[in-house]
């Protein structure tokens, strides 16, 4: 009978991390750059052979891979990857890797993102433009030209945000290691005048959200059905 409780409380644990990750999605379904969380459980067995007892781990969180689609702005500020790459921004957490690529130009000529931070390039140096000379010319490599000359180019990297990642913001990632710069490798580039949506399927999650709370309803009625049996036991057993 304790077994059992047990088996359920680590059932609805599991079941409360994975509601507050759909939550999380579901939020950000319109944040520009941002990646959906995902969550994978394993079993954790006690004991061996008749006695054995599965749980269920707390989960760990790890980044959709899915891409969000493109979105033309006509913004010759603003810009989308094409590919698996991030562009890299200078933050008071250090570099912060992030596919929202909503810049600007500030008045010193700094290439920044929408919260004022430092755009990196390939080098990890903030980007620094000509304030006189307007708005960039980007190529599919990221390449900044104004007036014709090439300026500096907008770096993309490449990292693994491995399992339990940490954001930044709300689209940001806190890299574990140092990212590596992309390198010759046409199949990423960056696509000016467009920016990346959210890749959550709002649709989908709410559907998920309904799923996992009816299973977290369940799981909670039977911890108070076990509950009851217990005391039933209790008051059967005191009796004699």
């Amino acid at each position: 009978m304790q077994h059992s409780l047990y088996v359920s409380l680590s059932a609805q644990i599991a079941l409360q991390r994975r509601l507050d990750t759909l939550a999380d999605n579901v939020a950000n379904a319109s944040t520009i750059g941002f990646r959906a969380t995902e969550i994978r459980f394993q079993d954790v067995v006690s004991g061996t052979g008749q006695r054995s007892v599965s749980f269920a781990s707390s989960g760990d969180t790890y980044l959709s891979p899915t891409r969000g689609g493109l979105t033309e702005t006509g913004n010759p500020y603003d810009f989308a990857i094409r590919g698996d790459a991030w562009f890299a921004i200078e933050t008071p957490a250090g570099t912060v890797m992030t596919r929202d690529g909503r810049f600007s130009m500030n008045e010193n000529g700094e290439l920044v993102s929408i919260e004022g931070y430092p755009v990196l390039d390939a080098g990890g140096a903030p980007i620094q433009l000509d304030p006189r000379a307007g708005a960039p010319q980007a190529g599919a490599d990221g390449s900044l030209r104004q007036d014709g000359q090439l300026v500096a180019a907008i770096g993309l990297y490449q990292f693994d945000p491995g399992e339990n990642f940490v954001r930044y913001g709300n689209s940001g990632i806190v890299p574990e290691r140092e990212p590596e710069p992309v390198a010759d490798r046409i199949d990423v580039g960056v696509a000016q005048g467009f920016i990346e949506e959210s890749n959550v399927n709002p649709v989908l999650e709410m559907t998920r959200l309904i799923q996992i709370q009816r299973a977290f309803e369940n799981v909670a009625a039977l911890i108070r059905q076990t509950g009851a049996s217990t005391e039933e036991a209790i008051k059967t057993l005191g009796s004699k």
